[in-house]
């Protein structure tokens, strides 16, 4: 009975941390397009995920708060996530 718990938390720990690693990719992609300031490559970056438009304008309004603040904010917000 211990073997079969401990094999299924090794389960569900091994597909936790894949899941993880799938949506680290796209999480810092968008990052990046949103720090980038370009709003044509930030919207051809979300249509491949089929955001709708309330979540472009979303991305859009934090595009805009970053495009506001100087080059040493974008550079150390990483370091605030974490």
């Amino acid at each position: 009975m211990k073997g079969t718990l401990l094999l299924l938390a090794l389960l569900v720990i091994g597909e936790l941390g894949f899941q993880t690693t799938e949506a680290c990719a796209p999480f810092v992609g968008a990052y990046v397009k949103v720090l980038g300031g370009n709003r044509l490559s930030l919207n051809a970056y979300l249509s491949m995920f089929q955001a709708t438009a309330a979540e472009r304008v979303a991305f859009e309004k934090i595009q805009d708060c970053f495009n506001e603040e100087p080059l040493t904010t974008k550079l150390m917000s990483p370091q605030i996530m974490t």
